[in-house]
């Protein structure tokens, strides 16, 4: 991946795959400001992807309430470091700091109106081009490094350097969701899938969620707090449902049985104008004949391409994945059975990491749970999802290696179909 200009790494003695390992949540100022580097050269260089792409199409898009500018997103990566480290004076005070800190000025006056929160489709709010958004992405990531040099080393400290960070792979995976909405090719492709294998028994055993207060290291919202949990024995996909698994839902006329869908996934049905008979961005379905191959035709970023039947669906709802799991007389596991089975099945056969995975719970606090002082200006915060959002698991192949936590909660509506989204399911 060819880096942009810009700064370049300071301090080449740390080793450049320790900022691809999980233990970059309580990484100190030498690998985060390697990693940071990194993160801003991702960005930057998804950036020109899309904007190639965008240059070279020359039929109009539509825009999409889901998926706002890549040029956007973009600027407001930059913004959220600078708000939070360089415009925070308060930034030492770590997750103790206020949520509405005393703050200084931003390096573009303009900031806040531009990049604060997505533009709404259809206003006419001008952003500022490319090459103003680069030079913007550049001097803020300069300021942070600046600041990180002289930070406290200490998770305090350290605190929300690690968060731009984490937060920059996030809206990284966001930009690549995005080319996928507008149908933008940036040679972004899915893995070869895994040889199927059989479900796995998992032994009954007494789990515990979350992370203790006092961890040391970086931690999202919603993975705080402790819940142990009796787990009774059970059996659970080695890995998401497939393609061809999905084909044959569809083929049995899955969309049209009301009995097979909840109150809620007939409401999200209807908005789908009757037309939804296959998931997002499924140009054809079919499971084919027995014995012979279906035919799954998918867009994917722009192109039109056979899906192998034995990769993982994708760009499903949770009322999909549901409804599936019903027809084929299963369940969709729950987030404390995949957890479990990803330690427990990690040398028999337990595959994930290709789509992010919906489980069967609602999005709730454990107990301890511990707000981030940032959380509100953020799309990530949890808080507003309780009691709504589905909680997904695993991590999709756009996910930055950093990010790929057996233990990490993301989060989404039920209806939301654009994300890498999948499903596996448990035996009843």
């Amino acid at each position: 991946m060819p880096a942009p200009s810009g700064p370049a790494p300071r301090r080449a003695s740390a080793g450049v795959q320790a900022i691809d390992s999980l233990d970059m949540a309580r990484a100190g100022r030498d690998l985060l400001s390697l990693a940071l580097i990194d993160a801003r050269n991702h960005t930057l260089h998804l950036l020109s992807l899309c904007e190639e792409a965008l240059r070279d199409d020359a039929a109009p898009r539509e825009p999409q309430p889901d998926a706002p500018p890549p040029l956007w997103l973009a600027g407001h990566i930059g913004w959220f470091s600078e708000w939070w480290i360089a415009r925070n004076t308060q930034r030492a005070f770590g997750i103790d700091c206020p949520v509405r800190p005393t703050r200084l000025a931003a390096i573009e006056p303009h900031a806040d109106d531009w990049w604060s929160t997505p533009p709404e489709v259809g206003t006419s709010l001008l952003l500022p081009d490319a090459e103003a958004t680069r030079a913007y992405l550049l001097e803020t990531l300069e300021c942070t490094l600046e600041l990180l040099d002289r930070a406290a080393e200490s998770d305090a400290g350290l605190y929300f350097y690690r968060l731009a960070l984490f937060h920059e792979d996030l809206c990284g995976e966001a930009l690549v969701v995005i080319a996928q909405t507008l149908g933008l090719p940036i040679g972004v492709e899915p893995p070869p899938a895994v040889v199927s294998r059989e479900p796995l028994l998992v032994p009954a055993t007494r789990w515990t969620l979350g992370r203790a207060e006092g961890s040391t290291g970086f931690g999202f919202a919603q993975d705080s707090g402790m819940l142990a949990v009796d787990v009774p024995a059970f059996e659970i996909d080695a890995q998401p449902v497939s393609w061809q698994q999905f084909a044959e839902f569809v083929d049995d006329g899955g969309y049209d049985r009301s009995e097979l869908w909840l109150p809620g996934g007939q409401a999200w049905l209807a908005q789908q104008h009757g037309e939804r008979r296959a998931p997002r961005h499924v140009e054809q379905i079919g499971a084919g004949r027995r014995g012979q191959g279906g035919a799954i035709l998918q867009r994917r970023f722009g192109r039109v391409v056979q899906a192998a039947g034995h990769q993982p669906a994708v760009h499903l709802s949770w009322w999909e994945a549901d409804a599936w799991a019903r027809w084929a007389g299963r369940r969709i596991a729950t987030e404390v059975e995949w957890e479990v089975a990803a330690h427990a099945g990690a040398h028999r056969g337990f595959h994930w990491g290709g789509v992010h995975e919906w489980t069967a719970g609602t999005l709730r606090p454990w107990p301890g749970y511990r707000a981030d002082p940032w959380s509100g200006c953020s799309v990530f915060d949890p808080a507003p999802a309780f009691g709504q959002a589905r909680v997904l698991r695993g991590a999709s192949f756009a996910t930055r290696a950093r990010l790929r936590s057996a233990k990490a909660r993301g989060f989404s509506l039920p209806g939301r179909d654009d994300g890498f989204f999948g499903f596996r399911t448990c035996a009843l």
